[in-house]
């Protein structure tokens, strides 16, 4: 089973990019986007002529914001929308898809904003996603997918050094959530699988950072520990043109 996650920064922008193409491209088994900008009615019509996916969207209540939708070509057994906390789900930022034998989270984390503006907010979301991610690994292992918007470690960015403690996605408290995550037991699957190689997923539109390859590694997957033997690859697919982020992906046996 291949499994894909892919920040899009908007849905209908890469739809005019070749977001069908890119799909079949692809060829994944379950595909999760971040950041669909876009209400139920416009993903719906944006995703219609994409065959073989039983598809589940969650749109922010603020137009052209935020949002999160998962294409599977097997029906899951349940669907959730949101963590059950009702001041953190009104931005459509998690989807979860119950399997037999796993759950399937993709998730759009806040980001911090210029200026670190939304650090307090992005804390207190930190805790309560860790919140609702324990309760769904005493039911059954986790695969977590998305845009965590932090990179990790100073191998995760091109210039960790100027960035520490200024730059939304790598300051002290971003990076203890995703320690948090990893103390649940959670695990980094691209850095287990590949514990030296610098792969970024994200680079700013200015500046020509994609072509000069100044980017940050801010898209993830990350499963519960016991999940761990069934992870054949974790992968970057950098070529994969059509919007900021670019997609990751993992093989499961």
């Amino acid at each position: 089973m291949k499994i894909i996650s892919w920040n899009l920064n908007g849905i209908r922008a890469v739809k005019k990019k070749g977001l069908d193409e890119s799909i079949e491209m692809m060829d994944a088994d379950i595909i999760c986007f971040q950041e669909t900008k876009a209400h139920p009615e416009d993903v719906k019509s944006t995703i219609e002529s994409i065959d073989g996916f039983h598809a589940y969207n969650y749109s922010a209540e603020k137009k052209g914001y935020s949002g999160t939708l998962l294409l599977s070509k097997s029906q899951p057994k349940d669907v959730i929308k949101g963590m059950g906390v009702n001041k953190h789900d009104n931005e459509g930022r998690v989807l979860t898809a119950e399997y037999t034998d796993f759950f399937l989270v993709t998730v759009y984390v806040p980001n911090s904003g210029r200026g670190l503006t939304r650090l307090d907010y992005r804390q207190l979301w930190d805790k309560a996603f860790s919140t609702y991610l324990k309760k769904l690994q005493m039911i059954k292992p986790v695969i977590l997918c998305g845009d965590l918007n932090v990179a990790h470690e100073p191998i995760d960015l091109a210039n960790p050094k100027s960035n520490f403690n200024k730059t939304a996605g790598y300051t002290e408290p971003e990076i203890d959530g995703f320690k948090r995550l990893q103390k649940l037991g959670f695990v980094d699957t691209f850095r287990y699988k590949h514990p030296d190689q610098i792969a970024y997923t994200y680079w700013n539109y200015m500046f020509n950072a994609r072509a000069r390859n100044v980017g940050w590694r801010i898209d993830y997957f990350l499963v519960s520990n016991v999940f761990l033997p069934r992870i054949e690859e974790a992968f970057t697919l950098p070529n994969i043109m059509g919007s900021d982020h670019c997609p990751v992906g993992i093989v499961v046996k």
